[in-house]
């Protein structure tokens, strides 16, 4: 029995009470900042034998501060803010959700296509300026989609646009073309992509720029993209030209660089609001999403507590 940290802002915050669920284990919850501030957390990490954590960066500063620390929970999928070398080092488990949000996100690129495609934003605001002119968009199913990024997300929006009709394309590196075409996509290279589809939709995972000046020189008319995973998959300066240029039409996000921090991004400008919809990072808050999140986060917790093996837990690198 001991202390948790939490440090996700919405653990617990689904119709399932996690935080009871660790206290009737014997636990006690403390809270604090997602941000991981180490001047914050050095008066609680000295206590906790468990951490589930958000996004903020787990440093080989906060595991020192850390004796008791036994496991860090990931409360999501992505680990890279974690040093999981120096959770090793001290045989900390770390673990993770993954698939714990897919569905969300999925759903959520899906409605991203649909707002831009008949400029559903667009018409809200000229409806509130007493605009009702018309605005001629396109239909889902009669588009050609390129998914790249064949994981659990891209996979649940290629399931999704099955019941549109649509034809997919797929492109990801770790998966060879017989999965693809298993899953329900043609496999395509990504250049490819950009002179065949009609609307391009990324969930693959950060470190790489895909849509580049270079990339977006070969856009098919009328393109549109989509955007639920990393701002660093664009080069927002090259995309916020294409769409001045009428060579993208539209464009739908979940994330921007600099999100949360300001009105940074170029394609915030005021010029291009009717061709650009982007919502605050919010793919996977779902009711569902927070309960599997947390649920995963507090079983892999506990197992490794009560001294057996997780079922999510992430590899340290060679």
């Amino acid at each position: 029995m001991g202390t948790i940290l939490v440090t996700s802002r919405s653990f617990s915050s689904g119709s399932v009470d996690e935080v009871a669920r660790l206290a009737d284990a014997g636990h006690t919850v403390v809270t604090a900042s997602p941000r991981h501030d180490l001047a914050e957390l050095l008066a609680l990490l000295p206590d906790a034998v468990g951490w589930i954590a958000g996004t903020g960066v787990v440093t080989r500063q906060h595991l020192d501060a850390a004796p008791h620390l036994r496991v860090i929970a990931r409360y999501g999928v992505g680990v890279e803010s974690v040093d999981i070398a120096a959770a090793a080092e001290r045989g900390i488990v770390v673990t993770n959700t993954p698939g714990a949000n897919s569905d969300a996100v999925a759903d959520h690129a899906v409605g991203l296509m649909l707002a831009i495609l008949r400029s559903t934003t667009a018409g809200d605001r000229r409806v509130r300026a007493n605009d009702w002119s018309v605005l001629r968009g396109r239909e889902l199913g009669a588009l050609t989609v390129g998914i790249i990024g064949f994981g659990r997300i891209g996979q649940g929006v290629a399931r999704r646009l099955r019941g549109f009709g649509s034809r997919t394309f797929a492109h990801d590196p770790w998966l060879a073309d017989d999965a693809v075409l298993q899953a329900g996509a043609v496999p395509q290279a990504i250049l490819t992509m950009a002179s065949e589809c009609d609307l391009v939709t990324l969930h693959s995972p950060g470190g790489t720029s895909i849509i580049t000046t270079e990339w977006l020189d070969f856009a098919r008319p009328g393109l549109v993209i989509v955007n639920t995973a990393r701002p660093e998959l664009i080069d927002e300066v090259a995309l916020a030209r294409a769409l001045r240029a009428q060579s993208v039409a539209g464009f739908a996000a979940d994330t921007l660089s600099g999100d949360a921090r300001g009105l940074s991004s170029p394609l915030l400008a005021a010029d291009l609001a009717d061709r650009v919809i982007v919502t605050p990072h919010f793919g996977a808050q779902t009711v569902q999403a927070v309960d599997n999140m947390g649920s995963m986060a507090v079983n892999n917790l506990l197992a490794v507590l009560a001294g057996g093996s997780p079922a999510n837990p992430v590899a340290t690198k060679a």
